[in-house]
């Protein structure tokens, strides 16, 4: 493991269970605003919750949920970020129950494949979906006896109500939820992993797993009461849930809940943001833009001057950045300050250019499995392209290195999961002798940085033995102006072996404001040039030699992750029917 002043930096109060976090966070900061938010977009008015309501109206809907015999049984909850999916989430988990979150993008048939699965008792839900709960509720196809909707509505129990009924019950003397005993290490969540429900796994999780996260996260990020945090990715997935939403309560922050990707910027703005957890997706299209803005005023090679200059002065401990840059800043809202990004590779310029910015970017890694993160960049310890080091009390190892020193990343730690749900097999293949097999490969450098080269299931064996990580590729495809996201792949060829191919999402805009001249058909050449470059840098079995480019969005998890299985079936599909 790497040394102790590198991977734990601050001392700070361990909690073990979501009940000490909210009495924690309740007594330190009463008054403090924990959430706000608006109603409709175009509002100017805000709605504010301070942690004292937050922490009143989780045990009063905790004691309506207890007064209801839910106690022990599991609850599902879907909807949008918004404050009532915080509280059903938290009310749920602290009176005992199990909270199984549902990704709200899934079509009704894949979050009714969900319920029958997890078997959930009741399901706390956004009113878009109450036909739909009404419906399958009729049909007895699974456990689901109880709908609780987060609006006020006619037909069925809302959680306005609820909190109504529960602060009564505790008015009249109800102790039941002050009688709760938790059991930190037993299952309290419940999470289907990426993909199709028939295939996803349903990991299981313990408070304490999270909460340790929430401990070694705390230990390497400063982020405090002073900070406000947008919330943006979806809080079904733990990334969101547990590095914004509950690291955020135990931090003390400020959580502002956006209106939705198109208003990320208003939003950075008006709520006056200095923090948000991301994938490189969103960095990317935000320095994109700013690079542009700056290649048309002809101020890009001031800006690389002055970026040059600050970095000379940061060896003097003498820091610029945010003065010289303010006008930058300023369209981020001006107080951005922290950014903590994931879940897939990002390409290097991108991040040296925002840390030019005066930003400071944490990138981490870690899986559902893993609560989540297992190791990232901390305030100090930085390399662009790495993920660093393991968190504190967590162990990384490289099993069965090859000659360059890559291997499968396994680790252990108390943020592990308890397993897959109903599904031993499964389970037994990746939780060996102690130790979470990830999947992924990666390899540490000669300063102890891990890095990851990508997924062990998405390798490119070439028939003569050759290895190559798509992610290498796609990193610098990605630094290519017009393009919005892209997927390298082996097609197969009739001698069973595998070409190296490239689809390309472009950016209509970019490419009809740059090429004004030129037809979509145009546009493949254009771009072949471009990925002709591209082969230029590298050895002739890593050259992309096929191409598709499209201006249709690939298929994407609701983090952004391109499904890379439908997608090169969709493509063996389309030269099938050509």
């Amino acid at each position: 493991m790497e040394p102790l002043s590198k991977s734990k930096l601050y001392e700070v109060e361990k909690v073990n269970n979501f009940r000490e976090l909210i009495e924690r966070s309740a007594k330190l900061y009463p008054s403090k605003i924990a959430f706000t938010y608006k109603l409709h977009p175009k509002d100017t008015s805000y709605v504010t919750h301070t942690y004292k309501e937050l922490k009143s109206d989780i045990e009063a809907l905790g004691t309506s949920l207890l007064n209801l015999n839910l106690k022990g049984k599991r609850i599902a909850i879907i909807g949008p970020n918004r404050y009532e999916w915080c509280v059903s989430y938290l009310a749920v988990t602290t009176s005992g129950m199990i909270a199984v979150p549902l990704d709200k993008s899934l079509p009704n048939n894949e979050i009714e494949d969900s319920i029958v699965r997890s078997k959930v008792d009741a399901i706390i839900f956004d009113k878009k979906y109450l036909d739909f709960l009404t419906d399958l509720q009729s049909r007895n196809v699974s456990n689901l006896k109880l709908l609780i909707c987060m609006d006020d509505i006619d037909k069925v129990v809302s959680i306005s109500k609820l909190i109504q009924d529960g602060n009564k019950l505790l008015f009249n003397g109800n102790s039941s939820y002050a009688n709760v005993e938790l059991n930190n290490k037993e299952m309290s969540i419940m999470l289907f992993t990426s993909g199709t429900t028939s295939i996803a796994k349903i990991v299981m999780l313990s408070q304490y797993n999270i909460c340790s996260n929430i401990y070694s996260t705390a230990c390497i990020a400063k982020v405090t009461s002073k900070d406000t945090f947008l919330s943006f990715l979806p809080l079904h997935h733990t990334y969101e849930c547990s590095t914004t939403f509950l690291y955020g309560l135990y931090a003390g922050i400020t959580i502002a809940f956006c209106d939705g990707l198109r208003y990320i910027v208003q939003n950075l703005k008006e709520y006056k943001v200095t923090g948000f957890v991301c994938v490189p997706l969103v960095l990317e299209t935000m320095y994109k833009k700013i690079t542009k803005e700056l290649e048309q005023k002809k101020l890009d090679k001031l800006f690389n001057v002055m970026s040059r200059f600050c970095n000379f002065l940061l060896k003097y401990k003498i820091d610029l950045r945010r003065v010289i840059f303010k006008p930058i800043l300023n369209k981020l809202g001006g107080k951005l300050r922290i950014v903590i990004y994931g879940a897939a590779p990002m390409d290097k310029n991108t991040i040296q250019g925002l840390t030019n910015l005066g930003l400071n970017l944490l990138n981490g890694y870690g899986l559902t499995e893993t609560s989540p993160i297992l190791s990232a960049e901390n305030d100090i310890y930085k390399k662009p392209g790495s993920v660093a080091f393991a968190l504190p009390d967590v162990e990384i190892k490289i099993f069965n290195p090859d000659e360059h020193g890559v291997g499968e990343i396994i680790a252990r730690g108390p943020n592990v999961m308890l397993g897959y749900y109903d599904n031993e097999e499964a389970t037994k293949e990746v939780l060996v002798d102690g130790w979470f097999h990830t999947g992924d490969l990666g390899y540490y450098d000669d300063e102890g940085y891990l890095f990851i080269t990508g997924r062990k299931k998405n390798v490119i064996v070439l028939k003569n033995g050759k290895n190559i990580y798509p992610e290498e590729l796609e990193i610098l495809i990605s630094r290519l102006p017009f393009v919005s996201e892209n997927m390298v792949y082996g097609k197969p060829t009739d001698d069973n072996d595998l070409i190296i191919s490239a689809k390309i999402v472009y950016n209509p805009d970019y490419m009809k404001e740059t090429y004004p001249n030129n037809t979509k058909e145009d546009y493949y050449n254009i771009i072949w040039n471009e990925i002709k470059e591209i082969n230029k840098l590298m050895p002739a079995y890593k050259h992309i030699r096929n191409l598709i480019i499209t201006d249709e969005p690939m298929i994407k998890t609701t983090t952004q992750k391109i499904k890379r299985n439908e997608e090169i079936k969709k493509i063996l599909k389309e030269d099938t029917n050509k």
